[in-house]
């Protein structure tokens, strides 16, 4: 389909949030889009429905252009939960381009995170075993059911990301007897997340001479950090903080 500045907004960003959106800025003059246009059209055909394929004509759009940074085309961005998730410039051989939509294509394990409950998300780890989501969605439902022992098994493999780590410190901490971190746990458990980072910065701030500790509840602050994202208003306030407090 053709998308417009005037309907970009509902046909790429909000129909993303459903199905991935695949857009191909182009232009009338130029060869490579021609060249690139029937190639990604067929790749999507044979998906059958799991990805749409929109078209910006730059020239007749040139604020999309500038808002996407398109500097060069034919440009191709894929768009999955209303943000660009992969992108390409210049033709490629169908084999790239099948690779490329790949990876905007919810897999099985996917499907079953987006379900939530604990066995969809056994059976997601099941399926894959590095599936990072899968795992830490699952240690989020086990830390909420208080089964805390099963939380350390199941996010070693994946340590190596923040929220999975912060997590795995959490778990450490929930053995710490400390006032401040027992209360900045229970804020978390209650979901008061600004009450929370205050009393676990409180813990880093007097217990300067416990390393161990203070890695814990820097890693823990870190994955909440993380799951906030890193725009948001406390993310920005405490990180500063945390690092006055560490440094």
């Amino acid at each position: 389909m053709d998308v417009t500045e005037a309907t970009f907004e509902l046909e790429v960003i909000e129909r993303s949030r459903v199905t991935p959106v695949v857009v191909d800025f182009w232009a009338a003059w130029c060869g490579p889009c021609r060249q690139l246009a029937p190639i990604i059209e067929a790749a999507v055909e044979r998906l059958d429905g799991a990805v749409v394929l929109a078209k910006v004509d730059i020239d007749a759009n040139p604020g999309l252009a500038q808002t996407y940074r398109v500097m060069s085309i034919p440009a191709v961005k894929g768009f999955v939960g209303g943000e660009v998730a992969a992108e390409f410039v210049g033709v490629q051989p169908p084999p790239a381009i099948d690779s490329f939509l790949d990876r905007l294509v919810p897999s099985e394990s996917d499907r079953l995170v987006a379900e939530g409950d604990e066995e969809s998300l056994r059976q997601a780890i099941a399926l894959d075993a590095g599936h990072v989501a899968a795992r830490v969605e699952l240690a989020r439902l086990l830390d909420r059911d208080g089964r805390h022992d099963e939380i350390p098994e199941l996010l070693t493999p994946v340590e190596h990301e923040t929220e999975a780590a912060g997590i795995l410190a959490l778990a450490r901490l929930r053995l710490v007897d400390a006032p401040d971190v027992a209360a900045g746990l229970a804020a978390l458990d209650r979901g008061q997340v600004e009450a929370a980072l205050g009393h676990l910065l409180d813990a880093v701030r007097v217990s300067p001479g416990q390393k161990e500790l203070r890695d814990d509840l820097r890693v823990a602050m870190l994955g909440v950090f993380s799951e906030l994202g890193e725009h948001h208003p406390l993310t920005s306030r405490y990180r500063r903080r945390l690092a006055q407090a560490l440094y």
